[in-house]
């Protein structure tokens, strides 16, 4: 006490007031009792100088040791954003003498670490009253402060989630949230494309764009990096070294090229225990993950399983909505949202557009002869031979039954090449189609109409083109009639 006294007088001889070291020995008492305690115990004086600190303050600096803050300020210790915030605190502490109490200080550290304190901080007193300093307490509540941005993190993510929010959306909040607990961290969204062994980009913020490329559509596999290698096996894979590990000797220059020296990648899975992407972690050193990153990696594939399931079976119902079970076509609703769609671009660019109605001739008799299963194979290969003759441009749907319509868009010709791609596909819908060993053959009777010469509107169009087709099965079946108001 008495060595700790000495220095609390050297230090106070250089301010301006008289620091009572007597009065600090009485009010602080032993340093052995203080140094036991978890939080930080300091006084300063009238500079902001440390004229004493605890042992637990001294730990939290790059100095380690208590008695190498003594005559130092936070400008030493902090950045000076962060020691500029608190200069100002505490001089206005000593300058108007009342206490600051509870409040929590957000500290950087010059090493780059965050902690996070509850600080109260009050003015010290000589015998004549005088302010001669401040006397601060400070609680390291860094801990407490990530797990309550984690729970509100993860609150908000679930939210956004249940709000319907596009799977783009959630996921990039995930990342960045993740990337915000943790320091030095790049944190990226893999996602298993469905039907395939191949992962696509998901989500990311810090990755450079061209190793977003160049890991776009990499196939899974038991050596393929940590997340093609985590996605394979169906488990978390940490790689320590991505230079000295086996999993990465194909893609080691990769890794070098963008500085990463370490990455963790965990299995998204969905409930019914499929693989729906990863969630990787990369570091620009070679470690291990801490028991944080982990715990946050935890987090985050259990969320992105959530918004990932949550989004396919909103695409499955809507696909469901407007599309026929059984061909996979579009339906009569979806047909008249996006017939009305072509058509109003059709007349802003002052464009033909021609309508199509094809219903097949003899499809009772296969129900009839073969059975209603054997009826919705032939619809299927007819279905499928149909899309093969159209376009991506072309909007091909099932009205109902045996019927079947078509909309030519984006027209660079005349009407009589429409009129050749609908012969090659009643062509097409004619070749003979084996069902339960037996050789089957449809035909089709087509109407066709053209806009604007024969309505401009969707219903008038494909009520013309309806009326051309019966025209059609009134000519013997199997055959095309153009609407009588075009005149060909």
């Amino acid at each position: 006490m008495d060595e700790l006294c000495s220095r609390l007088l050297r230090v106070s001889t250089e301010t301006d007031i008289d620091f009572d070291v007597a009065l600090v020995t009485r009010e602080l008492e032993t340093r052995a009792l203080l140094d036991q305690l978890p939080d930080f115990i300091y006084v300063k004086d009238r500079r902001s100088r440390f004229v004493f600190a605890n042992a637990a303050a001294g730990r939290n600096s790059q100095y380690h040791d208590s008695d190498d803050l003594i005559g130092r300020t936070d400008f030493d210790i902090l950045d000076r954003e962060t020691a500029d915030a608190l200069f100002a605190v505490e001089q206005e502490v000593m300058s108007s003498g009342m206490s600051v109490e509870g409040k929590e200080e957000r500290i950087k550290l010059v090493d780059g670490r965050i902690l996070w304190l509850m600080t109260s901080k009050m003015p010290l007193r000589n015998e004549a009253g005088q302010v001669v300093g401040l006397v601060g307490i400070s609680r390291d509540i860094t801990d407490r402060k990530r797990q309550d941005d984690r729970r509100h993190g993860h609150a908000r993510l679930l939210e956004m989630i249940a709000r319907g929010q596009p799977l783009q959306v959630v996921l990039d909040a995930l990342v960045r949230t993740v990337e915000d607990e943790l320091d030095g961290i790049t944190a990226s969204v893999l996602l298993l494309e469905e039907g395939t062994d191949r992962l696509r980009h998901g989500a990311n913020t810090r990755l450079h764009p061209a190793y977003v490329k160049l890991i776009d559509g990499i196939e899974i596999g038991p050596k393929v990096g940590s997340c093609g290698t985590a996605s394979w096996r169906r488990e978390p894979v940490f790689v320590k070294d991505v230079l000295e590990d086996p999993l990465w000797e194909n893609y080691r220059e990769l890794a070098m090229m963008f500085g990463f020296r370490s990455c963790w990648s965990t299995p998204i899975m969905g409930v019914d225990g499929q693989v729906l992407g990863t969630v990787g972690l990369y570091s620009n050193t070679p470690r291990e993950p801490t028991e944080l990153e982990l715990e946050l990696t935890a987090m985050a594939t259990d969320i992105a399983g959530i918004a990932i399931e949550r989004s396919r079976s909103e695409q499955r119902i809507q696909h469901m909505a407007h599309h026929d079970p059984l061909t996979g076509l579009p339906n009569r609703a979806l047909f008249w949202t996006q017939f009305s769609r072509s058509l109003l671009e059709a007349q802003r660019e002052n464009r033909k557009i021609t309508v199509a109605y094809i219903d097949l001739d003899n499809f009772k008799q296969i129900n009839d002869t073969l059975g209603h299963a054997a009826g919705d194979e032939v619809l299927k290969t007819l279905a499928a031979r149909m899309i093969s003759c159209v376009r991506a441009t072309d909007l091909l749907v099932r009205l109902g039954g045996d019927e079947f319509a078509i909309v030519f868009s984006n027209l660079n010709h005349d009407e009589l090449g429409v009129l050749r791609r609908l012969q090659e596909l009643r062509g097409a819908i004619s070749r003979p189609i084996t069902v339960e060993e037996k050789s089957v053959v449809a035909t089709c009777s087509m109407g066709v109409a053209f806009y604007p010469q024969d309505g401009s509107t969707p219903e008038a169009l494909l009520a013309r083109a309806d009326q051309a087709m019966y025209e059609a099965k009134g000519m013997g079946r199997n055959a095309l009639k153009v609407s009588v108001a075009e005149g060909l």
